[in-house]
């Protein structure tokens, strides 16, 4: 790069001399020429501007463009003109915040299908659509006769076995029967009592409970629907047809509930460092309309693999949900606090000036001339940009810029003595993803920690 910077130096120090040299030539050709310029008349310089038109407009062409060429790299800062208004802000120290958006879905923390353990018929539904439950609630009773009448036999088998046992330990005593008759007594007590507890669990199939607490979807059978020991259950619909649904009923939790998203690859090295102090990871999520109600929650985990085909971790939170206002399945945006950047200086955006090589921002001196400075952008949010490359206390423009060049004299329209804050607040996501959003984001890019 130093050997074109040099080239170029040289190529504009000889354009320098052929312009001072054509320019020499020029008055001397005056000088010399301009007495019997005066002896010349229309009729003769009209007839040679005619022949050498086109010449002599391809000649002004070129000097005006090397006029311009000159101008723009070598700009005259002492040009005169009055000083160029512009808003400024002094840059201070601060911690910001590290935020990453994304879009991703709703998801419960537990959910349930219910099906049955066993082939029978409806007798009794203790439940209505959209019901609360809590376990142990009883949702649905099955024909239990035949079953019960099968506990109560081997229960009476069991409870006879057991007197049979106990009379046979008095009589072995007593030397009435052997210590083998004790044994085998023993076997048969502990076999009947094995079979009675096995019709008491085949019984309990037959009185089906919801295992979690949450709210009850649609009910999907009738009293008298034959249901079987699968994954389908049968239900009579109309009086000509059935239909086949995948469950009795789907139990699903909705307080406290889960947003699931993604997280870019090149993310996770700050989300790992963040969790590895201790402190689960914040986030604030919006569903439906942004302005409405924020539901604030905390990291739950970070899956331990990277989707190769998104470069992508999936991310699970917690967030309450008192009023039951959220379901599974809907649209989040998710803004995730994942650090701070401290002591950093933050900037507006519209201050960053970008150009072929590269980015800079211009400050001001003490007698308000300007000065580009290059920078680089280390994180961007919400119309905020964290750069490095200035100092605490530097005057940047934020406005005017446009009309400035390195040396430009300035008067300030508004002064503000301090830079925009980052807000913390998400934007609605885009997204990310949103949903997964994991995706998604649509959101702001982090870059590396200051």
């Amino acid at each position: 790069m130093s050997k074109i910077e040099t080239l170029a130096n040289k190529l504009f120090s000889k354009l320098l001399t052929l312009k001072n040299w054509a320019l020499a030539q020029l008055c001397a050709l005056w000088k010399k020429y301009s007495p019997q310029l005066k002896q010349l008349d229309f009729a003769k310089v009209k007839t040679f501007t005619l022949k050498y038109k086109w010449r002599i407009l391809a000649i002004i062409i070129a000097l005006y463009a090397l006029s311009k060429a000159y101008d723009y790299f070598f700009p005259a800062t002492d040009k005169a003109g009055g000083p160029v208004t512009v808003t400024t802000i002094v840059v201070e120290k601060k911690d910001v915040p590290l935020i990453m958006e994304a879009t991703g879905t709703i998801v419960s923390n537990s959910i349930v299908d219910i099906r049955p353990m066993v082939t029978n018929t409806v007798a009794k539904i203790n439940i209505k659509d959209g019901q609360e439950v809590k376990a142990g609630d009883l949702l649905f009773t099955l024909d239990d006769r035949n079953d019960k009448a099968n506990y109560e036999k081997l229960k009476a088998l069991a409870d006879d076995a057991q007197k049979q046992y106990l009379r046979a330990k008095e009589l072995v005593e007593k030397n009435f029967i052997s210590k083998a008759g004790l044994e085998t007594s023993l076997a048969n007590a502990k076999s009947a009592q094995a079979a009675a507890r096995s019709a008491e669990v085949q019984l309990s199939f037959d009185y089906i409970r919801s295992p979690i607490d949450g709210r009850a979807g649609i009910v999907n059978v009738f009293p008298g629907s034959l249901v079987q020991a699968s994954n389908v259950v049968t239900t009579a619909t109309s009086s000509t047809a059935t239909s086949s649904v995948g469950s009795m009923v789907t139990i699903t939790q909705l307080n406290p509930i889960n947003v699931q998203f993604v997280i870019p690859e090149k993310d996770i090295p700050t989300l790992l460092e963040n969790q590895l102090d201790g402190e689960a990871l914040k986030v604030k999520v919006t569903v439906g309309d942004a302005s409405k109600k924020t539901y604030e929650g905390k990291v739950l985990v970070i899956d331990n693999q990277v989707d190769p085909s998104i470069a992508a971790v999936r991310v699970k939170a917690q967030i309450p949900n008192d009023a039951m206002t959220l379901l599974p399945g809907q649209f989040a945006r998710v803004s995730l606090v994942a650090s701070d950047l401290k002591d950093a200086l933050a900037v507006p955006s519209q201050a960053v000036v970008i150009n072929p090589r590269g980015k800079f921002v211009y400050t001001l001196d003490k007698d308000g001339k300007a000065s580009s400075v290059p920078i680089k952008v280390v994180y961007e949010y919400q119309g905020s940009s964290v750069i490095t490359g200035i100092q605490a206390g530097d005057k940047v423009v934020v406005e005017g810029k446009q009309n400035l060049r390195p040396g430009s004299k300035t008067r300030e329209a508004k002064s503000t003595a301090a830079p925009v804050a980052v807000e913390a607040k998400p934007e609605a996501s885009a997204p990310a993803a949103a949903a997964p959003t994991a995706a998604p984001s649509a959101t702001p890019t982090a870059t590396d920690k200051k």
